[in-house]
C-alpha cells in the first residue's frame, strides 16, 4: 500500500496517498473515528516532512526563475520604453523640422509677393509717368498739328481771296473784251 521511501516524493502524491488511506481506513461503530494503520500513516508523514525540503527547494528556484523572467521582462520594458522615448523624439524633431522649413517657405513666399508687389508697382508708376509724358507731348504735337492746319487754312483763304480776285478780274477783264 506504501511506497518505498524516497527524498523526491511529490508532496501532493504523499497527500494523496494519506487522504486513500484515511478514508479507506474501516470506521469506528458509533463514532467519527477511524482504524488506521500506524505505520503506514506515520511513514507517509515521514516521507512527507522529507519531501517538504525537496519541495521548498523547488518552490525556490521556481521563484527564483519567475524573478528572473521578472527582471528580464523589467529590463524589456525599460529597453523599449526608452526605444519608443527615442522614436517620439525623432518624430517630434522631424515634425519640427518640417514645421520650420514650412514656416521658412511661408517667409519666402511672402517676401516674394511683397518684392513682386512693389515690382509690380514700381512698373505701374513708370508706366503711368511715361504714359503722362507721351500724353503731354501728343498734346503738343496736336496742338502743333492744329496751329499748322489754321495757317494753311489762313492761307488758303488767302489764297482763295487771290485766286478768286484774280477770277474776278480774269472775268471782267473777258467781258471787257
Amino acid at each position: 500500500m506504501t511506497k518505498p521511501h524516497d527524498a523526491s516524493d511529490d508532496l501532493l502524491d504523499i497527500l494523496d496517498a494519506l487522504d486513500e488511506l484515511i478514508a479507506t481506513a474501516r470506521s469506528m461503530p458509533m463514532s467519527a473515528s477511524a482504524i488506521v494503520n500506524r505505520d503506514a500513516a506515520l511513514d507517509l508523514i515521514d516521507r512527507a516532512r522529507r519531501s517538504v525540503p525537496t519541495a521548498i527547494h523547488r518552490a525556490q528556484a521556481i521563484v527564483a526563475d519567475a524573478d528572473a523572467v521578472l527582471a528580464r521582462s523589467h529590463d524589456e520594458a525599460e529597453r523599449i520604453v526608452v526605444h519608443a522615448h527615442e522614436e517620439a523624439e525623432q518624430i517630434v524633431a522631424g515634425e519640427n523640422i518640417v514645421r520650420m522649413s514650412n514656416d521658412r517657405a511661408d517667409e519666402i513666399i511672402a517676401a516674394a509677393e511683397e518684392r513682386a508687389s512693389s515690382l509690380r508697382r514700381g512698373a505701374d508708376e513708370y508706366s503711368d509717368r511715361s504714359l503722362a509724358t507721351l500724353e503731354a507731348e501728343i498734346a503738343k504735337i496736336s496742338e502743333q498739328i492744329r496751329s499748322g492746319r489754321e495757317v494753311l487754312a489762313s492761307r488758303r483763304g488767302a489764297w482763295d481771296g487771290i485766286i478768286g480776285g484774280q477770277a474776278d478780274s480774269a472775268d471782267s477783264q473777258r467781258s471787257s473784251w
